[in-house]
């Protein structure tokens, strides 16, 4: 009886020691890792060169996260436009949790550095753009959210192509801008290109924009090609020039709070998540843009070459200086990485 009891009594111990020493630990967090579902905004369809590149972003989070991350795309801005999108994400709403953004959308919550994405005629090339995304300045500009206070930080940068102009009316070339009211976010920067060029800046949200074209509230308005055919814009304004004025730099943001859902293991196969969807938007986006181009000449939209983008820079001088003598060391830094 009492060889018993002391055999019961070393078993006890052991199992106390193995628990105290931490050996069921593993299984612990295993089984403590949840699931999370993050609601991802993105304004334009998911047919879209940055609605493709937020489809394959799910994909790999998932795989990457064993599954206990998935992402809720919530494509052709039902969710609202960029700015209704990242007021609620700034102002502490929980309903979205994550959204593709234009770079310069950022420019109104007090990001100096990444209002340099958005002056006029600062990439020459696509290639100057991604030589920028993969520098080792680019990471400075992604994590001025965090820098300056708010609520949100970056995961990845991509592009969407060169934005240009597209009206209603005929344009054959810039003195036709002159007069025109041409459609603008809320954008200091955007504000001021259009009224270089002679023409009306005109505040529309993006999701009432084709009516606004359709019954003449504005005359035209500036995109990518590949968002001027996703949202069928050529329907109801057929006139597309070339100007190439803007790359339409992006990036992936998610807030505070729901970063803070996250395990370090989730949060890793995000980050990794972003940068293979940095890359694929590199890959796609070009091919992408010339696929679409091709099919917008052939449906018989006027699309006017620009060849000489000399009288457009003059136009802009000003608001380029204005928006860059703060940081005039910087944008150069930018400029050379040509």
């Amino acid at each position: 009886m009492k060889k018993g009891i002391i055999v019961l009594l070393a078993l006890l111990l052991c199992a106390s020691t193995a628990f105290a020493s931490g050996q069921q630990e593993p299984a612990a967090t295993a089984g403590a890792e949840k699931n999370v579902k993050l609601v991802y905004a993105e304004v334009n369809p998911l047919t879209s060169i940055v609605g493709k590149t937020g489809v394959y972003f799910k994909e790999q989070v998932e795989k990457l996260s064993g599954g206990t991350v998935t992402i809720d795309i919530q494509a052709s801005g039902v969710l609202g436009s960029e700015n209704d999108v990242l007021d609620s994400m700034l102002g502490g709403g929980t309903s979205i949790d994550m959204s593709r953004i234009s770079a310069f959308a950022l420019t109104s919550y007090g990001a100096e550095k990444s209002k340099l994405l958005s002056i006029p005629f600062t990439f020459e090339s696509r290639a100057h753009f991604w030589k920028f995304a993969n520098s080792d300045l680019a990471p400075e500009f992604l994590n001025e959210p965090q820098t300056i206070g708010l609520p949100i930080r970056g995961i990845f940068y991509g592009e969407e192509g060169f934005r240009h102009f597209f009206a209603a009316k005929h344009i054959g070339g810039i003195e036709d801008l002159a007069g025109m009211k041409l459609r603008v976010s809320n954008d200091p920067v955007m504000n001021g290109m259009v009224k270089g060029l002679g023409a009306s800046p005109t505040v529309v949200s993006f999701g009432e924009l084709y009516s606004a074209l359709q019954t003449g509230v504005v005359d035209g308005a500036e995109q990518p090609i590949a968002n001027y055919k996703a949202n069928a814009f050529q329907e109801v304004a057929p006139n597309l020039i070339l100007d190439g004025h803007t790359l339409g730099a992006i990036q992936v943001i998610i807030t505070d709070t729901a970063w803070n859902k996250l395990s370090d293991n989730q949060k890793n196969a995000i980050m990794e998540a972003g940068k293979l969807a940095q890359a694929y938007n590199a890959e796609i986006s070009q091919s992408a843009e010339d696929e679409v181009l091709a099919g917008l000449r052939a449906e018989g939209v006027n699309v006017v070459d620009v060849t000489d983008k000399s009288p457009w820079i003059a136009a802009t001088k000003d608001v380029i200086e204005a928006n860059t003598k703060s940081q005039a060391a910087l944008y150069q830094q930018i400029k050379d990485m040509k």
